[in-house]
């Protein structure tokens, strides 16, 4: 073999051994070897940031490293599960959001840096929190049929996390389907828009119950209905929504961890297995029931599944709301 070939095999020989040891460690038994991150795409004390701050720790002592909790906030939770999906496909940078929110995003925004179908996958879901419906105690109603009844008569503002959110399009699909009536006021995360209603400032809002129901504890909000097919134990003298007349009617949050496309799968596998073990744990289980949050865990390809159904299920409700964002 002439001298120029013969250098450029053993180059090329180098350079593919150099390699191993960095396949090992993202796809091997050397992962995790640093680090891990968990971004929440939204403003902290939300139902996302909730259960990433209370799984961290475990988590961190089940892979043996250090895990932080980064909030990324923005864009109805767009700009950080735009960045978790540019990220390393190593399994190092972990996406905790409301799965079913970021389903929608591709329905109502007409511009979106990145296809969450085709840039992300699912690694499992972690829990559920039914949204619920509450109003100021300042509105004389006990009910739907009274909130609807009291809606067409007066102005009433209507919370939401952000325009297109989960809890956005669950008023859309409620007001619609029972004949209410109310202003639709944006917000940048779901504590805000709490924390405006507990005011006063706006009188309805729909959210997670993991979030809501300490204020509704506290008797700074009142609670008319559940979105869950059955009552929750928690508060099993709240009646659903399909209770009071509005059939098959369910909603709300889906807790779960995703990762960039391309994450070798033995990771994603590990990182099912271990974030599963850390959602299950009794302390973290018996302290999510407390606030309304049941604990649901998947495979990676059920969430992917899962990501699809409500992809579709809600693009019929942006669009004959036509709800569309740039």
């Amino acid at each position: 073999m002439p001298l120029i070939r013969r250098r450029a095999a053993l180059l090329a020989c180098s350079a593919l051994l150099a390699a191993v040891p960095a396949l090992a460690q993202t796809g091997g038994a050397d992962w995790p070897a640093k680090t891990l991150r968990i971004v929440v795409p939204y403003p902290p004390g939300g139902s996302s940031d909730i259960i990433a701050r209370s799984i961290s720790q475990v988590l961190s002592e089940s892979l043996k490293q250090s895990v932080i909790v980064e909030n990324k906030p923005g864009a109805n939770g767009n700009l950080g599960a735009d960045f978790v999906a540019k990220a390393d496909a190593d399994g190092y940078t972990l996406l905790l959001c409301d799965v079913g929110a970021l389903a929608i995003s591709p329905s109502v925004y007409t511009k979106l840096s990145f296809d969450p179908s085709k840039d992300l996958r699912g690694v499992t879901m972690l829990a559920y929190s039914p949204h619920l419906l509450v109003v100021h105690p300042s509105v004389p109603v006990s009910n739907l049929k009274e909130l609807v009844a009291y809606s067409k008569k007066n102005d009433l503002n209507f919370a939401v996390t952000a325009t297109g959110s989960a809890p956005h399009l669950a008023g859309v699909a409620l007001e619609r389907a029972s004949g209410a009536r109310w202003q639709y006021i944006p917000y940048k995360g779901g504590v805000t828009a709490i924390q405006d209603t507990v005011a006063g400032q706006t009188q309805v809002l729909m959210n997670g119950m993991l979030a809501t129901l300490p204020q509704v504890q506290n008797g700074k909000l009142k609670v008319l209905g559940v979105s869950k097919s059955t009552r929750m134990p928690l508060i099993g003298d709240v009646p659903t929504i399909a209770e009071q007349g509005v059939a098959g009617y369910e909603s709300g949050t889906w807790q779960g961890v995703l990762v960039p496309r391309g994450t070798p799968e033995a990771v994603v596998q590990k990182l099912n297995k271990a974030l599963i073990t850390a959602i299950r744990a009794p302390e973290i289980r018996s302290r999510l029931a407390g606030q309304g949050a049941e604990v649901v865990t998947m495979a990676p390809a059920e969430q992917d599944q899962f990501f699809a159904k409500e992809r579709a299920r809600w693009a019929s409700v942006v669009k004959a709301a036509n709800i569309k964002l740039d």
